[in-house]
């Protein structure tokens, strides 16, 4: 059962609500997509209003985070990092809710958020918060950010609320334009995409079943089983369709991870760090519900829940096992595989749009100590593949360490394998996203997708 982080009772409150989902983020444990699973379990929420306002501050907050903490540092007498956290959340919801929520009254924002002070149970900031709203609202339009002539990295890591550290990567490996465009796609709230059951039904049926209840619905333009939306006028497991097993939520880059895979029925397949399942559904309906996957994760948890997805699905070849594929040991006595998929675990800079709270959890030892977990498990990987069998290494991650320099450390150190550069068989609609190298990339502000990186690499026979 999650852990809770609020009294388990009806929202009243959407913005207490968002504060305490900030304040729970604050503390490291989970990240956001985990506390809002917490949150919203079992939960009744009598205005579905409230709901969507809670998504909007949260989200609103976290991916304006950098520009909002430069207003409240400007009109702030006390230093950001010497104010109390949850005080600073506060604030950031009022001025996102003054900058960006033009419906939303000044006098509202500033009003809720001294209330919010003073439940809190810290009085004596009311004051303080009613200041610095009041001051910001009058006067942010004209605050001057950092001379992007003389700083360009400080300028936009403000401007498009972004870490600096972050952006002085992204400006020395795309430039400066590329990198202003990549930091606009990210900071859009993105379509919904999902990926038909092809056991179930077909894509145009899909989309006819749903399409009264979204807006702006369309097929995704590489993959053959995809379809993006905005807008749906129903929860996710409310849309027609779902309880049935037509569909799972699924980005077009990860489902092109898949199609890279290219799975045939009646074969062995390894999906390593299984997750939730979103692959291995897809990997199951590529081979046609033949043949045999196993799915491993470390987390049980995360396998209870593929099990009752893949019932959903329909999906009936796929054993779950719980095992630390890190630890060489764990993987005697596996048997050989004719293709394994290894998402691994990664810094998750690729998927920021979908997961903001990414921007401030990540770091540069944090990719460095990612790409040693990366590289250990693709060794193990190789002693588990078939003569003539493959493994695709896929990582939601746009940093070159998670990505080129994991896949060139391993094949200078495996000689039977060998990178297959066209994994997609000929077929022109996704060589695009193929490189020279044989690399699988896709971008947010290129390809209106997740950031991927995915590699297809062959044994000798």
């Amino acid at each position: 059962m999650p852990e809770h982080y609020y009294p388990k009772e009806p929202i009243a409150n959407p913005r207490k609500t968002a504060l305490l989902i900030l304040n729970a983020l604050d503390k490291g444990r989970k990240n956001l997509d985990e506390i809002l699973e917490d949150v919203f379990f079992d939960t009744e929420i009598k205005d579905k209003r409230d709901k969507g306002l809670i998504y909007v501050l949260v989200y609103g907050a976290i991916r304006r985070r950098g520009f909002l903490d430069w207003i409240t540092g400007h009109y702030s007498k006390i230093r950001l990092n010497k104010i109390d956290p949850s005080i600073l959340n506060i604030i950031r919801l009022g001025l996102f809710q003054i900058i960006y929520l033009t419906r939303i009254p000044v006098s509202a924002a500033v009003n809720t958020s001294v209330d919010l002070v003073k439940q809190s149970g810290k009085p004596w900031a009311a004051g303080f918060v009613n200041a610095v709203l009041r001051n910001a609202d009058r006067g942010y339009k004209s605050i001057s950010l950092p001379d992007s002539a003389k700083d360009p990295v400080a300028a936009m890591a403000v401007k498009k609320s972004f870490p600096s550290w972050l952006i002085k990567r992204w400006i020395r490996h795309f430039g400066q334009e590329e990198t202003e465009n990549l930091c606009d796609e990210i900071n859009k709230i993105p379509a919904i995409t999902i990926r038909v059951n092809s056991l179930k039904t077909t894509r145009k049926n899909l989309k006819e079943s749903i399409g009264e209840n979204v807006s702006k619905i369309s097929c995704t333009e590489y993959s053959s089983h995809g379809i993006s939306f905005f807008n749906p006028g129903r929860s996710i497991p409310e849309l027609p369709g779902f309880k049935d097993g037509w569909f799972q939520v699924q980005d077009e880059a990860a489902q092109l991870v898949s199609v890279l895979l290219n799975p045939q029925p009646y074969e062995t397949v390894l999906d390593a760090c299984a997750g939730l399942g979103g692959k291995t559904g897809h990997i199951a309906q590529l081979m046609e519900n033949k043949g045999k996957i196993i799915a491993v994760d470390r987390d049980k948890k995360k396998l209870l829940k593929l099990e009752m997805e893949m019932n959903r699905l329909g999906v009936t070849l796929v054993k779950t096992v719980s095992l630390n594929l890190e630890d060489r040991a764990h993987i005697k006595g596996f048997p050989l595989f004719d293709r394994i998929l290894l998402d691994a675990p990664c810094s998750g800079i690729g998927v920021i749009r979908r997961n903001p709270d990414t921007k401030w959890s990540s770091n540069k030892k944090k990719i460095e100590y990612l790409k040693d977990r990366q590289t250990a498990l693709l060794e193990n990987m190789a002693e588990l593949v078939k003569p003539s069998g493959k493994i695709v290494y896929a990582v939601c991650s746009t940093e070159p360490e998670e990505n080129e320099e994991v896949v060139n450390f391993f094949l200078g150190k495996h000689l039977e394998f060998f990178i297959d550069k066209d994994p997609f068989n000929f077929d022109e609609k996704l060589l695009p996203l193929i490189d020279k190298n044989g690399f699988f990339k896709t971008f947010p502000h290129l390809n209106k997708m997740d950031g991927f990186f995915a590699v297809s690499l062959k044994r000798k026979k």
